[in-house]
């Protein structure tokens, strides 16, 4: 029987020498930038995940999407698949499980609702973990924080998106997808410690792909295999889960679950910026102060974060 996985709020240490030098002070927020790199480039993904939307529907952009990024991954990494235990497995299956679930529900939900109430009901889940697996009384207050900016920026007052005029089903779908958005963080950790490199996330991906390739062949048919719409699904793909999925896997061996979690509170945030630059959707004063209130919980966090 394997050894028990370390706690969401421990992180995986390479051998060091036994006289360690002392960390820069500054060393701690290479993790955070590996995070925030990996939220502007997921949202932007979005943008243009919901321009193809209307060419092969939400489950064919997901079907795209986790396709061509495990293809990419697989070739990159050529994982092997020798020497890992059951259990090492089924952490990776359940990565896969968590990554399709977290993808067919958000598309699902920006099928009907706007991106940036969709990212802000979605981002409730994380803001959750954090709270559930904390330790420390501080991150208490900075999740609260975070989670009034998230409030506030749901007003969306210049578009008029509030919760109450939301369709009820894009907004569950939503509320689904930060839930396994969730379970994402927590077995992406899990993996990152258990395979080198970013071996378990190819392999997480190519489950998650096969798991969503029947639900969009089943909507999109033969137009997923239109070129000009293969190329939009491959950008998707490297904007949406090769770049940002490597970037927050390499960031989860550095950072505790819940900063990293607590930090994920700046995707409404991103995701303004992104439909105001891509969808052309403006941001009103409201919209700023929620992000000014997001950013300050997520450098409360950092600075917060033990040695």
């Amino acid at each position: 029987m394997p050894a028990p996985s370390p706690s969401l709020t421990q992180t995986a240490a390479p051998a060091r020498p036994s006289a360690s030098p002392r960390p820069r002070k500054g060393s701690r927020f290479g993790p955070v930038a590996l995070v925030v790199s990996a939220g502007v480039s997921v949202q932007f993904g979005a943008a243009l995940a919901v321009m193809v939307m209307p060419r092969v529907g939400a489950a064919g952009v997901v079907t795209l999407r986790l396709a061509a990024a495990a293809l990419v991954l697989l070739a990159l990494c050529r994982p092997t698949v020798r020497g890992y235990t059951r259990a090492d497995w089924g952490t990776v299956v359940a990565f896969g499980v968590a990554m399709a679930g977290m993808n067919g529900l958000f598309y699902q939900a920006i099928d009907r609702i706007p991106l940036g109430p969709a990212v802000t009901l979605e981002v409730l889940g994380p803001l959750a973990l954090s709270v559930l697996v904390s330790r420390r009384l501080v991150n208490l207050l900075w999740a609260g924080l975070a989670l009034g900016g998230v409030v506030l920026l749901s007003g969306h007052g210049s578009g008029g998106f509030g919760f109450g005029a939301l369709d009820p089903l894009g907004a569950a779908f939503a509320v689904g997808a930060g839930a396994m958005w969730a379970a994402y963080i927590v077995f992406s950790a899990r993996t990152g410690r258990r395979f080198p490199q970013a071996d378990g996330l190819a392999l997480a991906m190519a489950v998650a792909a096969v798991i969503s390739l029947p639900l969009g062949v089943v909507q999109a048919g033969s137009a997923l295999l239109v070129p000009s719409t293969l190329a939009l699904g491959l950008g998707v793909a490297v904007l949406s889960s090769v770049l940002p999925y490597t970037l927050e896997l390499l960031a989860l061996r550095r950072l505790p679950a819940p900063t990293f979690a607590i930090l994920m509170s700046l995707e409404p945030a991103i995701a303004a910026a992104a439909g105001f630059l891509v969808l052309h959707q403006a941001m009103s004063p409201l919209d700023a102060l929620a992000t000014a209130l997001v950013i300050a919980a997520s450098m409360g966090a950092v600075r917060a974060q033990k040695p």
